[in-house]
This record gives C-alpha cells, structure tokens and sequence, in this order.
C-alpha cells in the first residue's frame, strides 16, 4: 500500500528555493562528517529505529548512510530541488529502501498516522512554521510514534542569546536558507504535545570556539498513545 497521498494541503512542487544555500550547505555538510564528528552524532540519533520512518527536510541525504537494516522504509521530504537532487543519488547508495519527495514540513504530502518513527536532523531551525510543522509531524505518526530529533537552538549567555537574536533579525537566515539561531527546538516539541523522552545538550564542534550555531540537542520524543476509556 502506497504511503504518499496528497495530504491534507497541496504545496508548490519546491515551497522551498535557496540554490545557492543549497550548493554551500551541500559541501560544507559533507566535510563535517568527520571534520566535526557528525557522522557519529547521525549513528546515535538513528540508532535502534525499525519499521517506517519519515525523515523531514532530509537535505542531501546524509542521514541515509546510518539507517539500521531494522528500517523498513524511509520516506524522505525535501523541499529543496538542488538539496533532493543529491538526496536521490544518496538513497541509490542506501542499504534501506529511501523513497525521496518534494514537500513542505508545514504540509507533509503522506497519509495520517502511516509511521512508526519520525526524524528531525537540522530542520526546525529554518521551517517556516514550526507549530504546523510539529503537527504535521503529529497527524503522520502513529499513536506511541518516536521522533528522533538533533537540532541547533538558543544557547549560552545573556550576551551570546542577544547575539542569536540579533542575527535572526539581520542577515543570517537570508544567508543560509531560513535557518534562526534563537529557536528552542525542545519547547517547541512540548508545545506541540510530545512527551520527550531521554535527551543530551551537547556543543558542535565539541571541542572548539562556541558560535552561534554550536548549541544543540540530541534526543527521543513520541507521540503520546490515545488515553485508555
């Protein structure tokens, strides 16, 4: 049985156009795999996941390489045209069956509770909407249904959050395709009715300079089974 479905909204084929983000994120990305030890970082967060599994803005499909063969299927949504390009050509090299498609986090183009996992790598940052996004991520998965998140959000001092903030408002998300600084990724998914399950709070890079990119979150939510009547 198919798992796409045109979904509760119709989006534009690419809601989403940074071409030239996507070329510098491509590169940058691919780098820090070993550079900044986020191929490790992608083990944890995929580690243990079976059954189907969506995975939200999957970028160049650097998550696909880390997928247990406890994964039956992963439905990956792209928004970007450049960024899913280069996600088809990763999913050719996985060894899970990778269905990749054009689709917005605020409008997920798959039927209601059709997943038994959901990833968020890097996503939550640059969405437009995030409280939709988490809804949407809701509606598609099944009652007890895991997310498995690593985000970038606010983080450190007074002075480094007025930082975060300041960018956000200036030049950083028209420079790297939507992405905030100062967004709090585990608020967000408590606001939108997951129980969150362990987390870490960790630095990237771990040993280096912090930036305003560098505080992130590692981490398990689900969506909470219906109550017993």
């Amino acid at each position: 049985m198919p798992l796409r479905s045109p979904g509760p909204a119709r989006v534009p084929r690419d809601p989403v156009h940074h071409p030239l983000f996507a070329r510098y994120y491509a590169r940058i990305s691919v780098g820090a795999e070993t550079r900044m030890g986020m191929g490790g970082v992608r083990d944890r967060l995929l580690a243990g996941l079976s059954g189907r599994v969506i995975e939200i803005g999957a970028g160049n499909g650097l998550n696909f390489a880390h997928y247990p063969g406890t994964v039956s299927e992963v439905v990956a949504i792209e928004p970007e045209r450049r960024l899913r390009q280069l996600a088809v050509e990763a999913a050719l090299r996985s060894g899970v069956p990778v269905d990749v498609a054009p689709g917005a986090a605020e409008a997920l183009p798959v039927k209601s509770e059709a997943f038994d996992a959901a990833v968020v790598s890097l996503v939550l940052c640059s969405v437009r909407d995030v409280p939709r996004a988490l809804a949407e991520i809701r509606r598609v998965l099944r009652p007890g249904g895991e997310v498995r998140f690593f985000e970038h959000g606010r983080g450190g001092g007074r002075a480094m959050r007025l930082t975060q903030r300041a960018l956000d408002r200036t030049v950083w998300p028209p420079l790297n395709g939507g992405c905030h600084l100062a967004r709090d990724p585990i608020g967000a998914l408590r606001g939108a009715g997951f129980e969150l399950g362990p987390y870490r709070r960790m630095f990237m890079p771990e040993n280096g300079p912090r930036l305003p990119t560098s505080y992130c979150v590692l981490g398990t939510a689900r969506r909470p089974p219906p109550e017993d009547r």
